[in-house]
């Protein structure tokens, strides 16, 4: 018998907040399902893990621009933490800009920043409510860099996110919302996201739909999401998910392939 993960999202404090966006506790009862998505996400994430046997790893897990549908029915797993990074924090903390670390999964350890490695060392020995008092003692004293580029940043973030009642306005509007160019709000994403603001915009407004479309029906979720049409929502879904709405949440997904991040070493 399969048993689902259980997922339980943490408090984040106030004081954490310009470094963290959110702190995901995730356990599995005995097994991962037969299989599993892993959809588009736009946060750069620390992902502490506890592996067969009692082993531990911390990683950097980086944006992932597609879909990744993955098996591997025999491999059980404890349980992980997800700590998000906001906007604009990777290159301080981690020595790294966040364009270098789309589609990877890293050692945390192998990052530049002697941060980077104490979080390696310490974050693995703790329990998710210990992680969250360690951060909060620990990130509050450090200084973000550029506090003008990283709150130019998290504006133009905050006004490309879909959220209920929100669409994602235009990119050239942002820019000229904020009194920037197009370029250096590219140039603004690319380092502190990953990724162009276009391409931020359009995963978020699909992992809207992810969580939305159990509650309402697809032309309205599609006008309320900002997209031109149910055609132009089902044509986006389907570039990054791989498969139209309607067949993913009917279980018609493509094909799985093993997952190499829980295979044995």
């Amino acid at each position: 018998m399969t048993h689902a993960f259980a997922e339980r999202a943490l408090t984040v404090p106030a004081s954490l907040r310009p470094w963290i966006t959110g702190i995901e506790s995730v356990s599995a009862g005995e097994e991962l399902p037969a299989s599993f998505a892993h959809v588009p996400d736009t946060a750069t994430k620390l992902v502490v893990r506890v592996e067969e046997g009692g082993r531990r790893g911390a990683l950097v897990v980086g944006p992932r621009t597609r879909a990744a549908y993955y098996a591997d029915a025999d491999r059980r797993v404890a349980s992980c933490v997800q700590v998000s990074l906001g906007p604009g924090t990777a290159r301080p903390l981690l020595g790294t800009p966040a364009v270098d670390l789309v589609g990877r999964a890293v050692p945390l350890g192998a990052l530049p920043t002697r941060m980077a490695r104490q979080l390696s060392e310490d974050l693995v020995h703790l329990a998710p409510e210990e992680m969250v008092a360690y951060l909060t003692e620990l990130l509050p004293d450090l200084s973000i860099a550029d506090h003008s580029r990283t709150r130019l940043l998290r504006d133009a973030v905050e006004a490309l996110s879909t959220r209920a009642g929100h669409a994602p306005a235009q990119v050239k509007n942002v820019a000229r919302e904020l009194a920037v160019s197009e370029r250096q709000l590219r140039n603004l994403f690319t380092d502190g996201v990953g990724l162009s603001p276009k391409h931020y915009a359009r995963i978020d407004r699909v992992r809207h739909v992810l969580t939305e479309a159990p509650r309402a029906g697809w032309s309205e979720l599609a006008a309320a999401t900002g997209y031109y049409d149910q055609s132009h929502m089902t044509s986006d879904f389907r570039t990054l998910m791989g498969v139209p709405p309607r067949s993913y949440f009917t279980g018609r997904l493509p094909d799985p392939q093993p997952c190499q991040a829980f295979r044995r070493g």
